[in-house]
């Protein structure tokens, strides 16, 4: 199966449509399968006086309080309309994060297919409750959770009517960046292990190494923010590729896609051609008479492999040669 990548352009379009217009030209042109916003009322979000992320403060006014800065980046039904417009003309599949009741509405509303559940929201029943009833395919996040929180929240969408095969738990690490030692891919794999569902990867790291070891190790999903410039003012763009990271990592992770192949240990259709020249075969050492008997003192084994296997070299040693051999004759 394709693993599904999500180029995150979120917040980054700082509320302009013109400009997140522009992440989803750069989106459908990296080859990514989606793009995703956010979707949010930042009166239904977080309180006036919410303090902002230690991240946050340092790419945007200190001074400035939470509910002011994500109040700038609302985007409204109508913009939302001219997004999911654009993405159908440049044949990239539209997604959007939503924060709240009415968002989620809105986006069921606007016919959303999978609904991204932010790591934020885990431990939100009500908001679980209600993406749950949905039935719609779920993409939950996980970072700063732990194995029972996960339990939990998929039992609610479960419980909910949302069936677990539709349900994909992504690892993340909510820090921006990401530190790399705080990674742990590995707990991919624990959160497979431990509720025999599919796995992805959400990435907050520099670079993309970290995304593509993730879909080596069998990441359904990927999700990677992304910007047009990092040197952007707003929360979210120093923590996210530009253009050209973005194309090579989605590039790559396709590349790794290929390589990871079918699983069925076998001689692959370019390598078949090879086998003669690279293995070998029993051949005299010297000159043989016919009546001879074989023996380790006159054959031997060498390139290439047009003769007898020396997997039967047993069988082969004290039979009485039936012709002569020159020096290097396969036998």
């Amino acid at each position: 199966m394709s693993i599904f990548i999500i180029a995150e352009a979120g917040v980054n379009h700082n509320g302009s449509i013109e400009l997140a217009k522009a992440l989803i030209d750069v989106a459908a042109h990296s080859g990514a399968d989606a793009v995703k916003f956010q979707t949010f009322k930042a009166d239904k979000l977080v309180s006036k006086t919410a303090q902002k992320a230690s991240y946050q403060k340092e790419t945007t006014d200190a001074d400035e309080s939470q509910y002011a800065m994500i109040k700038k980046l609302e985007l409204d039904e109508r913009a939302h309309h001219a997004l999911i417009d654009h993405c159908k003309k440049k044949n990239i599949l539209f997604l959007s994060t939503a924060f709240d009741h009415e968002s989620i509405d809105l986006l069921n509303h606007l016919g959303m297919e999978i609904f991204k559940i932010p790591s934020g929201e885990i431990t939100n029943l009500p908001y679980l409750r209600h993406i749950g009833s949905l039935k719609k395919e779920v993409i939950l996040s996980t970072g700063m959770a732990t194995l029972d929180e996960i339990d939990a929240a998929l039992h609610v969408l479960t419980t909910e009517g949302t069936a677990k095969e539709k349900i994909t738990i992504l690892h993340a690490t909510t820090e921006y960046p990401c530190p790399i030692e705080e990674v742990n891919l590995r707990a991919m794999d624990t959160i497979r292990e431990t509720f025999d569902i599919r796995v992805g990867y959400s990435d907050h790291t520099r670079g993309i190494e970290v995304p593509i070891a993730a879909a080596a190790m069998g990441a359904s999903v990927i999700e990677k923010h992304f910007t047009l410039d990092r040197q952007m003012e707003g929360p979210d763009h120093k923590a996210s590729l530009e253009p050209d990271e973005l194309i090579a990592m989605v590039q790559a992770i396709r590349n790794i896609e290929k390589a990871l192949g079918d699983g069925i240990k076998q001689p692959s259709p370019s390598e078949m051609k090879n086998i003669p020249i690279a293995r070998k075969s029993i051949v005299a050492s010297r000159a043989i008479q016919k009546g001879e008997r074989l023996s380790a003192e006159n054959i031997t084994v060498k390139r290439p492999a047009l003769g007898i296997s020396p997997m039967l070299w047993d069988e082969i040693i004290g039979t009485i040669a039936s012709k002569n051999y020159h020096e290097d004759e396969a036998i």
